[in-house]
């Protein structure tokens, strides 16, 4: 290998290290409260979610997990939220169902799957295998799909077989299309919005966008979304006199995140009109996770 290709493979060796090292930090540091709730997740939060929340200052993360199950309720105007409780539900029957092996029934193979997916409607135990030399096997039947745990070692330590993966894959597809949707208004997304004028046919429109309400996407080492905006400007009789679309991009560091989340990305815009009354139409969407906002208002310059 050439000596530049060694220094690359070495530079991104170090990187991994050093990001590893730097993540299992921060969740060492954790409270037992948030220690828990970033392990009883492990298996549906994301990592972008996952990274957020190791960077925010110990005061925002109880907002945080507030905000993290209301993104998953499929039906947020009610006091209950179906998800969560059947989430926690699967986890403590999961703990009853697979209690060989050593190791909590939530945390392994066959738990992580009962807990994503849900009870089989068929499980097929061969405790001594499917043949003579077998080991013990289990499959569980989701329609037409089988997943299969081998338990290699006989000591109750049942693994996924690999080959089941895909099964897995279009199981989920399936049970996607056959649930609710949450509308993108529903996501927690927010922003504050102001007119001012600035001169006798100027005004600025000001919008401030909360870090700490804008979900980002992972790109290398940094965090990274865009802002759509749609503006309108009507007059009194409601015809369109000014309209505006652009997209803002954000990017910051990882590491800045615990340093900015109190802090709000800020969007100017200027515009002149004639004094008057006008009323004011914006839309504002967060191409991450799609959330969208819409406000209204009237100023007058």
């Amino acid at each position: 290998m050439e000596p530049e290709a060694w220094l690359a493979l070495l530079s991104f060796v170090f990187l991994f290290l050093f990001v590893s090292c730097a993540s299992y930090q921060l969740e060492k540091n954790l409270n037992p409260e948030s220690r828990e709730f970033l392990s009883k997740v492990r298996y549906i939060i994301t990592s972008q979610e996952r990274k957020i929340f190791l960077h925010l200052p110990p005061s925002e993360r109880p907002k945080f997990i507030e905000e993290f199950w209301k993104k998953r309720d499929p039906d947020p105007d009610t006091e209950e939220n179906k998800f969560k409780e059947e989430y926690f539900k699967r986890i403590e029957e999961a703990n009853h169902l697979f209690v060989e092996g050593g190791t909590p029934g939530w945390l392994q193979d066959r738990g992580r799957i009962y807990i994503l997916i849900g009870a089989p409607e068929r499980r097929d135990v061969y405790p001594r295998g499917m043949s003579f030399y077998g080991r013990p096997t289990e499959i569980w039947w989701y329609g037409f799909f089988p997943i299969r745990f081998i338990d290699e070692s006989e000591a109750g330590n049942y693994k996924l077989e690999p080959l089941s993966a895909y099964n897995i894959a279009e199981i989920n597809k399936a049970q996607m299309e056959t649930k609710p949707r949450i509308a993108p208004e529903k996501v927690v997304f927010d922003f504050h919005l102001d007119v001012k004028k600035i001169e006798e046919k100027e005004a600025v429109i000001e919008i401030e966008v909360p870090y700490k309400n804008i979900w980002f996407a992972e790109n290398g080492n940094n965090l990274k979304t865009t802002l759509e905006l749609s503006l309108e400007i009507l007059d009194p009789s409601e015809k369109k006199v000014w309209e505006c679309q652009k997209n803002y991009p954000v990017v910051i560091k990882e590491e800045e995140l615990e340093k900015i989340t109190e802090k709000k990305y800020p969007i100017r815009i200027r515009v002149a009109l004639e004094p008057g009354t006008y009323y004011l139409v914006l839309n504002l969407r967060n191409k991450t996770d799609n959330s969208k906002v819409s406000k209204k208002g009237k100023f007058v310059i």
